[in-house]
């Protein structure tokens, strides 16, 4: 879901232009159609569709939340009971302070700890949670004819969904997924997402990108 917002939309187009079957999905179908059209016209791709959110998640493995925190706990009371067991939810939501008209570059505290361990209380059991794409620019995502070359940390408490996450996230040119643990660390990614635009603010600059070397995980491709 998010995937007519600039990072949704930046994923979409990369998981389509690899031959990944995707769906959009938006709270207005129509709004959704429109995006998914734009994203297979540039993937050349016809595996782009797009719904309301409650249809774009049902029978879905993988469903990936790239939205504001303020849409953050409304859509997934919307759609929690359209997943089934076993449905991977990789939330790359940034609790960021301008949710409550604060600074772009700060994060708020949550209660429960980030952003992800927020979408891992509201969904029932049986769906693993995963946080990962903070880091991706989607900037860098929308250009197909440029290789990424940056690093996703993911993170979750259900071993089998991080690699699962981390061969998608292989999906995207010059993209590599490292296992950064478990869910409670989602709060150290979101924190460091935060740090990218707090320094992409500062240098004028449009696109971030972090190549972490000499390092090797579980689940992660070399």
């Amino acid at each position: 879901m998010g995937g007519t917002g600039a990072e949704g939309s930046g994923l979409a187009l990369r998981f389509a232009k690899a031959g990944a079957r995707v769906r959009i999905g938006s709270r207005e179908s129509g709004k959704a159609e429109t995006a998914a059209a734009r994203i297979a016209v540039l993937a050349v791709s016809g595996e782009v569709t797009g719904h309301a959110n409650p249809d774009a998640v049902s029978g879905a493995g993988i469903v990936v939340l790239t939205v504001p925190l303020v849409a953050q706990i409304e859509i997934l009371k919307s759609i929690r009971d359209r997943l089934e067991t076993g449905t991977i939810l990789v939330d790359a939501t940034v609790p960021l302070e301008i949710a409550i008209r604060g600074r772009l570059s700060r994060t708020l505290t949550l209660w429960d700890g980030s952003a992800a361990q927020q979408a891992a209380r509201l969904l029932p059991a049986g769906i693993a949670v995963v946080s990962a794409f903070h880091s991706l620019s989607a900037e860098a995502l929308a250009h197909l004819d440029h290789r990424v070359d940056c690093d996703t940390l993911i993170c979750s408490d259900h071993v089998e969904a991080k690699a699962t996450v981390c061969e998608l996230a292989a999906m995207i040119p010059g993209v590599r997924g490292i296992d950064a643990g478990p869910l409670d660390n989602a709060r150290l990614l979101e924190s460091a997402a935060a740090l990218l635009i707090s320094l992409n603010l500062r240098h004028k600059v449009t696109s971030s990108g972090i190549r972490f070397t000499g390092l090797a995980a579980g689940g992660t491709r070399p």
